[in-house]
């Protein structure tokens, strides 16, 4: 996959973000006493049949390849689906995905620890200024089992877009997308069983719906993080947070405040301040080596006089 600048990269990541929101949206609207892991079972279900025919051309050796990174994958990604599920169906749309923003920020260390990547000063800002805005629009009062659902989401998430670098480079975005929910299928129809509750079909299509979103939303983050550094666009993760206050005003009634308006403006505000650095700090590195490259070949051009006139002294 060819290299990306890091505002197209910022720009799919933004996009992403905000139909995810409505795959959220339809988990909302399953009823409390709905099946967890049958539901979750259903989307990875309905995520291999909508993948399937853009693989079909696909060679078994393409598929094998990485396996092991998928399987991690796979499985961090059902972890955090049963989690999501629990997450929003117990707090306010806007709330849980705050919580779920929490991502880019872990996203720093861990990238640090295990790509080695160098944190800077205006990444570490963008994101702290972007959490700070999260705790504004949370203002929580006390840590319940929804919040720490939430929270184990944040962690999934980051975790998953970190370990995209561990997959083959020749994979598609399609392919990609159809290991990693093929590959936890096994677990989540053995948690289907171990629920032990009737099979349920009607919830089909809802988790069709939320498949289809969430797919287009995974499908951005390969093709982002793939491509550029997890810690200079991690940010742009926060952008989701608007469309989840649009939906769950529209939706579910969930009107806004002024603390929510004051924390929006914490997480976007630090997203463009930080594109417009790496636009930038690009722009001086193109000049810094072409500066450094005319130099070079002024220097060989010096050089090449003082030899041939010895030589010729020589002879």
């Amino acid at each position: 996959m060819p290299k990306m600048t890091v505002g197209l990269a910022m720009t799919l990541l933004i996009i992403g973000n905000v139909i995810a929101v409505f795959s959220d949206a339809l988990i909302k609207t399953l009823s409390e006493d709905a099946a967890v892991y049958q539901f979750v079972f259903f989307r990875q279900l309905t995520a291999v049949l909508l993948l399937i025919p853009f693989c079909l051309k696909s060679s078994r050796e393409s598929l094998v390849n990485g396996l092991k990174w998928h399987a991690v994958r796979g499985h961090i990604w059902l972890l955090g689906a049963i989690f999501m599920v629990y997450s929003i169906n117990s707090m306010p749309l806007a709330t849980a995905n705050a919580i779920f923003y929490a991502a880019p920020l872990i996203m720093l260390p861990m990238a640090m620890l295990w790509f080695q990547e160098k944190l800077t000063i205006p990444s570490i800002t963008a994101g702290v200024l972007g959490f700070v805005g999260v705790l504004i629009v949370v203002r929580p009062t006390e840590i319940d089992w929804a919040a720490m659902a939430a929270l184990v989401v944040a962690f999934t998430l980051a975790a998953n877009n970190l370990l995209i670098r561990k997959l083959p480079k020749h994979q598609t975005v399609f392919q990609t997308l159809l290991l990693t929910n093929l590959v936890g299928m096994p677990a989540s129809l053995g948690l289907t069983i171990w629920e032990g509750k009737p099979w349920d079909f009607a919830p089909l299509l809802t988790a069709a719906g939320s498949t289809l979103f969430i797919l287009i939303y995974a499908g951005f983050c390969v093709m982002a993080y793939r491509s550029g550094e997890a810690s200079k666009i991690a940010s742009a993760e926060y952008s989701g947070l608007i469309g989840a206050v649009v939906v769950g005003l529209i939706w579910f009634d969930e009107i806004p405040d002024l603390g929510m308006a004051i924390g929006t403006a914490f997480i976007i505000i630090p997203l463009l301040w930080l594109a417009k650095v790496e636009a930038k700090n690009k722009r001086l590195a193109a000049q810094a080596n072409a500066q450094q490259a005319s130099t070079e070949q002024d220097g060989n051009n010096v050089l090449v006089k003082p030899v041939l006139a010895t030589s010729t002294t020589g002879a």
